[in-house]
């Protein structure tokens, strides 16, 4: 491990076991506090931040992409504080810590017993929602997480969302797919997170007019198991509750090759995602790099060249 590791994993290790110790008011007034210093800094992911929410809000002014910029610094410091403190949270605090929309599509799914995908872009705090699933649906799911280095961090991520009430796999080995196929066979629910995908896997889409990749993994499980596939967004308001919204279900093309149905039950669920970021993207915590031509350092000149994020 070296040093940037070690003090990576130190301040994740302090979030955890310091702001959740912290009366809520207080988190929340450190969360604004170090997001409006970060978005005053101008860094790379403040600055990517911006230029992605360029193109949601295509017709914004530079001032009011500060403006969104910095309510995303403060959203995505929210979904930090939040999560920090998540574990430290009674049952009845996450039971009403959350408001979706359009449930009934997820509790018909399962009840008709094919199993469900839940499928959602980075907007707000999915860790609540899934906390919200297994404590108020008292329903079990399964997730995949991204190594992370240090591998100590990864450790600490994967219980942290065990105590949550997931099962987490992780993403790479080339087991978690089967995994989750079995968990859909058997009725379960998947969630995945489904709107970046860098690998030569992920899917070409059309994503607020430009071409992005995201992941096939959601479209390929519906697929292959019969499971319901949906997308589901999620959104802050200027209370202490998050919200969200079910989509309707994306359903598996009559026709075509395995590679066609995939893409455009991919498109389907982008097009679900963008919906919800177009309504609420100050949610959307995306500093990393997304669409194709950003990946490209010729067409991205304020960014170094591939590999940053």
């Amino acid at each position: 491990m070296n040093a940037q590791e070690r003090l990576t994993a130190a301040l994740y290790g302090l979030g955890w076991s310091t702001v959740k110790k912290l009366p809520e008011p207080v988190a929340v007034r450190l969360g604004r506090t170090i997001a409006d210093l970060a978005w005053k800094q101008r860094g790379k992911g403040v600055q990517r931040l911006e230029r992605n929410y360029a193109r949601v809000v295509p017709d914004a002014t530079p001032e009011r992409l500060a403006e969104l910029s910095r309510a995303g610094m403060r959203s995505y410091l929210r979904y930090w504080m939040e999560s920090f403190r998540l574990p430290a949270w009674s049952p009845e605090r996450v039971r009403t810590g959350f408001d979706c929309k359009d449930l009934h599509f997820l509790t018909d799914g399962l009840a008709a017993g094919n199993g469900v995908v839940l499928a959602l872009p980075h907007l707000a705090n999915w860790d609540l929602a899934g906390a919200w699933v297994t404590t108020k649906l008292e329903t079990p799911f399964t997730t995949v997480a991204e190594r992370l280095k240090p591998e100590t961090l990864y450790d600490r991520f994967v219980a942290y969302r065990e105590g949550l009430g997931m099962e987490v796999l992780p993403h790479s080995g080339g087991s978690a797919f089967g995994t989750l196929a079995r968990r859909l066979r058997e009725g379960g629910l998947v969630c995945l997170v489904a709107d970046r995908d860098l690998s030569a896997s992920g899917v070409e889409v059309k994503f607020f007019g430009e071409t992005a990749r995201m992941p096939a993994g959601p479209a390929l499980l519906a697929q292959q198991t019969g499971a319901l596939l949906l997308p589901v967004t999620l959104w802050y308001d200027d209370s202490p509750v998050m919200r969200g919204r079910v989509h309707p279900p994306i359903e598996v093309p009559e026709t075509g090759t395995r590679a066609e149905k995939t893409s455009v039950m991919t498109q389907a669920l982008a097009d679900a995602f963008a919906t919800g970021i177009a309504d609420h993207p100050e949610d959307w915590h995306m500093l990393q790099r997304l669409w194709l031509v950003d990946l490209d350092p010729a067409g991205d000149p304020g960014n170094p060249g591939k590999g940053a994020s």
